[in-house]
């Protein structure tokens, strides 16, 4: 990703201004790369229908109309433009449903097959790749970071292990001052793996490896890396081959430019110089890469959260060091290896300039949670969150998607920096994706 003030959502990135992009347990509410937006810009609600298209609801109708007046209410409240929900409960049936719009120019209805960029949920996939080099012996989770690349500070103290578990003590670059200005200003800038290392090395690494947890883009940009010189190929022909094609994601892909593949739904942000509300459809996800932009769909993250939480790619005692979770700083939620543990739903949520997304499991029920919202224009928390702990609610009462928002781990909401202390980063609620 989706813990740390705001600033552009990266992959998670929270809002800019409002939250600043920490790293800390907050972190885990966004799970995405961590820039946050500027104040957000107050809207009235407007009435939100149910979009047209395809649309599942095997669920018992006393549970289907408290699920529809529950994600309308919060997106009348919120004023949200667009959600899509995807529910799988093996024996008691699915819900599969968008609401309202995907354009709000043009009015044109979100829909369940939309594309849509899913921030820190991919930290998920990057993680899978290191992991399959793992099972291959090619690489060692417990080895130095420096054993397979150069000019990291501190290198020979920080394992793979810990930069996937978040637990490296580097300096997030989505927390820097200087970044989050060059990114609001310019959007569509392209960014290269080693620029955005470079914000983060200008700083001191923030504690000791492995001392405690705090959520880093700059971790799985590094472990992008080491997958590149390690698998020689670059990331996203790596994920291609090893991630998206064994599962048939046929919509998913980590984009080399800033294109977003049709259909999708717009995304709306005001992690702008101004704060104001603005489409960032057309930006570029660079600076996120490896941390936070992957594109997919409703479908791919129905296939891609149960095999992320089975450990369908990798071998079962991998899957079991993926799954030794620990603590954030959060009851209920705690981190593993690029994978999330809310009250029990295993995955990631992301967020990014215009797009949030959550991609779970709740293993003891099967049940598979996708939610999908084309803005991150949140008041003080995450619209995914808001609809994903509104749908727990009502399915799963005693396994809630529940992240905590900036105010509740004290993080300045109104800060410039992103992240680790950052006043950009709508704290990402520091994802603790979500990531």
């Amino acid at each position: 990703m989706s813990a740390t003030p705001a600033a552009p959502r990266v992959p998670h990135l929270p809002h800019t201004a409002r939250r600043a992009l920490q790293a800390g347990a907050a972190a885990l509410l966004l799970f995405v790369t961590g820039v946050g937006a500027a104040p957000p810009v107050e809207a009235a609600p407007t009435p939100v229908t149910v979009a047209r298209g395809p649309v599942s609801q095997d669920l018992d109708p006393a549970t289907v109309a408290r699920l529809d007046a529950a994600i309308t209410t919060a997106m009348k409240k919120d004023g949200i433009p667009g959600v899509t929900v995807g529910l799988w409960m093996p024996g008691r049936g699915d819900y599969v449903k968008s609401f309202g719009v995907a354009d709000t120019a043009s009015g044109t209805p979100m829909k369940t097959d939309l594309h849509t960029r899913v921030g820190s949920v991919t930290k998920t996939f990057t993680v899978t790749a290191l992991l399959q080099l793992v099972d291959q012996g090619r690489v060692r989770l417990d080895a130095p970071v420096s054993t397979y690349l150069d000019g990291i500070p501190g290198g020979e103290k920080i394992t793979l292990r810990q930069l996937a578990a978040m637990r490296s003590g580097l300096y997030d670059y989505t927390s820097d001052p200087k970044f989050l200005d060059s990114l609001r200003t310019d959007p569509h800038r392209s960014y290269t793996p080693q620029q955005l290392l470079d914000y983060a090395f200008a700083h001191p690494a923030n504690f000791a490896p492995g001392a405690k947890w705090e959520y880093s883009n700059t971790n799985t940009v590094l472990l992008g890396l080491v997958i590149e010189k390690i698998g020689g190929q670059p990331l996203h022909t790596f994920l291609q081959q090893h991630v998206f094609g064994p599962l048939k994601l046929t919509s998913t892909s980590l984009p080399t430019g800033a294109a977003l593949p049709e259909p999708h739904a717009h995304g709306y942000t005001t992690f702008t110089p101004g704060g104001t509300v603005t489409d960032a459809t057309t930006w570029n996800p660079s600076w996120a890469w490896a941390a936070g932009a992957v594109v997919s769909d409703l479908d791919d993250l129905h296939t891609w959260a149960p095999a992320l939480a089975d450990g369908r790619l990798l071998t079962p005692a991998t899957q079991a060091q993926r799954l030794r979770t620990g603590p954030v700083g959060v009851p209920g939620i705690s981190y593993g290896l690029g994978i999330a543990d809310v009250n029990g739903w295993l995955g990631h949520n992301g967020e990014l300039p215009g797009y949030e997304t959550i991609a779970a499991q709740l293993p003891q029920r099967k049940a598979t949670l996708v939610v999908i919202v084309n803005s991150d224009v949140d008041r003080g928390g995450s619209y995914s969150t808001t609809i994903g702990r509104a749908v727990t609610e009502i399915a799963t009462p005693d396994h809630l998607w529940s992240l905590p928002s900036p105010s509740q781990t004290g993080e300045n909401q109104n800060g410039n920096e992103n992240g680790n202390g950052n006043a950009d980063r709508k704290q990402e609620h520091r994802q603790q994706d979500g990531h």
